[in-house]
């Protein structure tokens, strides 16, 4: 008689790994599709020069500048918006009549060397009430080798 011998129903020990690569492919997509293609930055806006050339007048008429003028060790801050000066009362009036009827709402501050911050950013938000859309800071030029 004649035996077999060897295994005949026993079960493989292989790893079907298609449904696996199936399930890396979909999460590989969710994963793309949620994280945004551009990350989003801080938004500066950069002074581009000017496609024509424009009256002096019709330019400075378009540009607002807040000066904060440094008076003294203990007496507050003088206040001035385009060489005009205003007290810190009037400020919010004047720039919400200012900026009532434009379509460009930018705003420049510029503070004296011995100014503290606070009186900077007093003069901020109040800007930021009177309705302007972007505020810059306006700072000394610094000269290379210095």
């Amino acid at each position: 008689m004649a035996m077999s011998m060897g295994g005949g129903g026993g079960s493989m020990a292989d790893i079907n790994v298609t449904p696996m690569i199936d399930i890396l492919l979909v999460l590989l997509i969710i994963f793309m599709v949620i994280v945004p293609v551009t990350p989003k930055g801080l938004d500066a806006l950069v002074p581009q020069p000017p496609k024509t050339q424009h009256p002096e007048n019709e330019k400075q008429d378009r540009t607002i500048v807040v000066q904060i003028l440094h008076r003294g060790m203990n007496a507050p801050p003088m206040y001035k918006i385009n060489e005009t000066d205003v007290s810190k009362g009037e400020l919010l009036p004047r720039l919400t009549d200012i900026y009532a009827n434009r379509a460009e709402r930018v705003m420049f501050v510029k503070g004296d060397d011995k100014i503290d911050f606070r009186y900077v950013a007093e003069v901020i938000d109040i800007g930021r009430s009177a309705g302007v859309d972007h505020i810059g800071l306006m700072t000394p030029k610094i000269l290379a080798g210095q």
